[in-house]
């Protein structure tokens, strides 16, 4: 008689993610794939089997000659690029190991302050001095918009020893800077572009959306898959455009900052997501927005929610996959809205601020998820009101930039201690203070603490959302 013993294992993360997974909620955050939805079944079953490691005949992430290199090389050419490395640390590592290829401690870099946190590790692990400049701003959704080549322009006539320009774009609300001409003024500087375009995957398979940075020839282009496209978590791609960049350099930052056990896994799906938007994206992509077309609808009808469109950007250019409602007229918070979808209709939103909610579109997302949301969300026009929330908070926009007491890269050898949040302003901090999401740092380490950015982070927090940087009981790092 065979005995059959049950083992009960103690997996919280595993039970919250099956848990998850069987409320069968309409998602419309990362990753791209949406639960599987997106990725034919033959690459889901077995997917332990592609848990595998650099044996002989599967080549090696850090040297690929075999068929890493090979799907590398099918990426560079689907995506318009001249090189094209796969990464498995996210875009994170690209966009660290670009600005440390590009960059030696103490040359400057012009960077755009709506930059991902992750930029500011780039410049801290680099030992690169930022010169910050910020953003058109957009007061009726309380958003950064666009980045304009002007601006730029202005910043390297100022500083004519910095290195390159670094912009995010599309940035988290689907809003893209035009970067035809933005790389027309870097380049007739003879200076290096670095784009992170994490949110931008998609780009390049319809000419019904903006155009990919690849296409106006920046020198360095980050992209997530895992965003928007039928891709894993931390699957991204780091592509160059050669004769300014010294791919090599780059190549050896990778393999400083990348794991030394790359996930196969991972890999395969670059791959995978490369090839089914290479052979189907333009189709995918066209349905898609054909399927967004009536949330312009509600936003028509309905006083209560804006839906951002290109008449609110006075420059640049909309990702129209990414649908952006403003709820400040609802008399509700973005968190209080996205918090609502989730427990009355059983979806979940990639993201809410004060004034908005974000929901992150795909190839994978069925007509039927659409629909869903659609009829959410007009039901939601119907029911909410209220006293209107704009004029009572502040916006992240009209905050002044700090002054940057100590480089980046030196922060950390400095002692520090703890302090509370409202007695703050004027200290130096020495961790970034970082809405999350969308990740943007109000606060870098090195920074001084502005009074109004402590209002800001307050209010933040009281109305529900959430601060890195910020304890539960309100305290902060400073250096002393």
């Amino acid at each position: 008689m065979r005995c059959v013993i049950i083992i009960r294992l103690n997996t919280p993360i595993y039970n919250a993610l099956k848990e998850y997974y069987s409320m069968q909620p309409t998602v419309f955050h990362t990753p791209g794939h949406k639960l599987g939805r997106g990725i034919p079944p033959i690459f889901l079953k077995g997917l332990h089997l592609l848990d595998a490691t650099e044996i002989p005949g599967l080549d090696n992430l850090h040297y690929p000659e075999g068929v890493i290199a090979q799907a590398q090389a099918l990426a560079a050419k689907a995506f318009g690029a001249d090189k094209t490395f796969f990464l498995v640390n996210g875009s994170t590592c690209g966009i660290q190991a670009s600005m440390m290829a590009l960059c030696n401690p103490g040359d400057k870099l012009i960077i755009a302050r709506d930059c991902h946190r992750s930029a500011i590790a780039g410049l801290m692990l680099s030992g690169a001095i930022p010169v910050y400049i910020k953003p058109e701003f957009n007061s009726v959704f309380g958003i950064s918009t666009v980045i304009t080549a002007k601006c730029i322009e202005k910043a390297l006539i100022k500083n004519p020893e910095a290195v390159g320009v670094y912009i995010t774009r599309p940035n988290y609300y689907g809003v893209c800077s035009d970067i035809e001409k933005i790389a027309e003024v870097v380049h007739s500087h003879n200076r290096i572009l670095i784009v992170d375009e994490a949110h931008g995957a998609h780009l390049p398979f319809s000419k019904r959306l903006p155009p990919s940075s690849l296409e106006c020839k920046v020198d360095i282009c980050i992209q997530s898959a895992h965003k928007t496209l039928p891709a894993l978590t931390q699957g991204a791609y780091l592509h160059v455009n050669e004769g300014r960049i010294d791919t090599e350099r780059i190549g050896f930052y990778l393999s400083l900052l990348q794991s030394s056990s790359p996930s196969y896994i991972i890999m395969a799906f670059l791959d995978i997501a490369r090839a089914i938007m290479q052979q189907r994206g333009k189709s995918k992509i066209c349905r898609l927005l054909r399927d967004i077309q009536p949330f312009h609808e509600i936003a028509g009808v309905s006083g209560a929610f804006k839906i951002l469109t290109k008449q609110d950007i006075k420059r640049g250019r909309i990702d129209k996959t990414r649908i952006v409602y403003n709820v400040a007229d609802t008399g509700k918070t973005g968190f209080e809205i996205e918090n609502i979808l989730k427990e009355s209709y059983n979806i979940q939103v990639e993201m809410s601020d004060m004034y908005n909610i974000v929901c992150i579109t795909t190839v994978s997302d069925t007509t039927e998820d659409l629909q869903r949301l659609h009829t959410a969300i007009s039901k939601l026009a119907h029911m909410v009101g209220g006293v209107p929330l704009s004029g009572k908070i502040s916006f992240p926009g009209d905050l002044p930039l700090p002054t940057q007491c100590i480089e980046p890269n030196k922060v950390m050898l400095r002692p520090f201690s703890r302090k509370k949040l409202l007695e703050a302003a004027g200290c130096i901090s020495k961790n970034m203070i970082v809405p999350y999401p969308p990740g943007i740092p109000l606060v870098c380490p090195g920074e001084v603490i502005l009074k109004e950015t402590v209002e800001y982070i307050n209010e933040v927090i009281k109305f529900g959302g959430m601060v890195n940087g910020v304890s539960e009981d309100l305290m902060i790092d400073i250096i002393n």
